[in-house]
């Protein structure tokens, strides 16, 4: 088998080449080189659950998509990423860049995974080991920093300079991509939005639920599904989900109702924070509760009750790629 791949391949050497070159790679000195801005971009989502993988051309069209469980061990985790790279480039027989977005960040001091939700990641070299299990650079990102990414290349904030970008779902998280790039800082923290406490908060919201970083009244505890259905069986006593709140609210349950009100009014509060600080040009919108339309009439209207000046235009918008976002934007960490 080796020997006739062998002849296949120098018998059609010179369309070999001109195949290659279109797809992202370019001949130097009597040398084929790699030029990963036009090539294929393999993003990596890693989630707890799940492990996706996407390839996306230089234009951004979607080429191939897997998903596999993720082992919930740091070998296996490797193992499966390597498997998911494997198999798109041989779906699509050429070789990519690789990004990968992960429920944490890495310490700029240590190159250590930290923050991680997926516990069995803090402390490893994951970065160097892909790198070298792959046998190529990796990048990678917090998981929402990789959606505020995918959505300032070619998403709902396309061209915009200074996009945030909030995830509002299990927990509360959120990122900044600054001319089409992540800007994390030097402590790999940028846009960590839901552990800051929830502003100005009134008497019956002070000092606020416990959060699992061990302070208490984090944005995470009160703007996200878990928190919202939290602050319901707190007022009301009955156990529901965020989006059996959501419907009861269609529905005309006057707790329900409530309970939304006291959401975006939080939610305003904790955007003019973010507003007073950044300015951004857009704010998107990710996770669950994202999909909840009447935030993006009712959130603008409270929001210059909260920001200094009582001027607010920042344009709030959900994912244009939803559930995409952040493997895509994995895939855009080599940007063009």
């Amino acid at each position: 088998m080796q020997v006739l791949r062998s002849v296949r391949i120098l018998s059609g050497y010179a369309m070999l080449i001109t195949v290659v070159v279109a797809e992202g790679w370019r001949h130097s000195n009597s040398a084929v080189e790699w030029n990963p801005v036009q090539m294929m971009r393999i993003g990596i989502d890693l989630g707890g659950t799940k492990i996706e993988g996407l390839a996306i051309d230089a234009s951004g069209t979607e080429l191939v998509r897997f998903r596999v469980d993720t082992p919930r061990f740091y070998q296996g985790t490797l193992d499966a990423i390597k498997g998911v790279v494997d198999r798109i480039e041989a779906e699509t027989g050429q070789r990519g860049t690789v990004g990968a977005g992960i429920p944490g960040s890495i310490s700029a001091k240590t190159g250590l995974v930290k923050n991680a939700n997926s516990t069995w990641l803090n402390g490893q070299p994951l970065q160097r080991d892909l790198a070298a299990l792959l046998g190529r650079e990796v990048r990678i990102a917090n998981d929402a920093n990789c959606l505020v990414v995918s959505e300032a290349t070619d998403g709902a904030a396309a061209g915009k300079a200074v996009v945030f970008g909030v995830i509002v779902g299990t927990g509360c998280g959120g990122g900044l991509a600054v001319h089409g790039q992540v800007h994390n800082g030097p402590n790999g923290v940028a846009g960590e939005w839901g552990h800051n406490p929830l502003p100005w908060p009134n008497a019956a919201e002070s000092p606020g639920p416990e959060c699992y970083c061990g302070k208490r009244g984090c944005l995470e505890t009160w703007l996200s599904g878990t928190g919202v259905a939290r602050d319901f069986m707190a007022v009301t006593g009955r156990e529901i989900t965020s989006r059996e709140i959501v419907a009861g609210s269609e529905g005309g349950d006057e707790a329900c109702e409530a309970a939304l009100q006291r959401l975006e009014d939080r939610l305003a509060r904790a955007l003019a924070h973010l507003i007073n600080m950044v300015d951004p040009e857009v704010i998107v919108f990710g996770g669950g509760l994202s999909r909840v339309q009447r935030l993006y009439q009712s959130v603008p209207k409270l929001l210059p009750e909260y920001v200094f000046g009582h001027e607010a235009d920042t344009p709030l918008v959900p994912a244009k790629f939803g559930d995409s976002s952040g493997v895509r934007g994995a895939a855009w960490l080599w940007p063009q």
